[in-house]
Parts: C-alpha cells; sequence; structure tokens
C-alpha cells in the first residue's frame, strides 16, 4: 500500500465518522508522516468531487462539506446517545 492509498483510507475513514455524517462536514489534517505528494493529490480528487466543497485553513487543514441530503438518501440521527438510520424506501418505478 502506498502513501496515497494509507492517506486516503484515513480521510475515508474520518469523512464516515458518524459526527461527520450527522453535520455533513470534516476537517482533515496531514500527518507529518504524509507526503507532501500524497496529501495533493488527495486534494485533488476530493476538489474534482461534485458536492463536495473545500475550504483550506491558514494552519493547513481543510474542511469538507458536502451537500445536504435528499429524500433517497440515508438518515443518521442522535437519539439519547445513539446512533439510528433511516432509509427511505424508494417507490416502486412502475
Amino acid at each position: 500500500m502506498n502513501a496515497i492509498d494509507r492517506l486516503g483510507l484515513r480521510v475515508t475513514a474520518m469523512i464516515q465518522g458518524p459526527i461527520a455524517q450527522l453535520s455533513r462536514r470534516v476537517t482533515i489534517f496531514q500527518l507529518d508522516s504524509d507526503p507532501d505528494y500524497a496529501w495533493s493529490a488527495i486534494l485533488e480528487l476530493l476538489q474534482e468531487t461534485d458536492g463536495l466543497s473545500l475550504d483550506r485553513h491558514e494552519d493547513g487543514t481543510v474542511t469538507l462539506r458536502w451537500d445536504a441530503a435528499t429524500d433517497a438518501d440515508e438518515r443518521i440521527e442522535e437519539e439519547e446517545g445513539l446512533l439510528r438510520v433511516e432509509v427511505a424506501e424508494a417507490s416502486a418505478p412502475f
């Protein structure tokens, strides 16, 4: 596994975290062990992703924000300290 793959997995895990999914945003950061070329490659890939916006900060972190959910998206809600996932049922195409 190369440096871009490792960084991609870490960023993916941060994006898929329950808090990030609830708020539809996450702040990612480059570790000292992440090569600059890998960080640049991941940011370029994220920048090309539809529905995703990047806010770069002076400290080097980047906040990712994505579009609000549609009726067909899963909903993740926090209820009494537990996370609950609701999936909207799609209507039949006929």
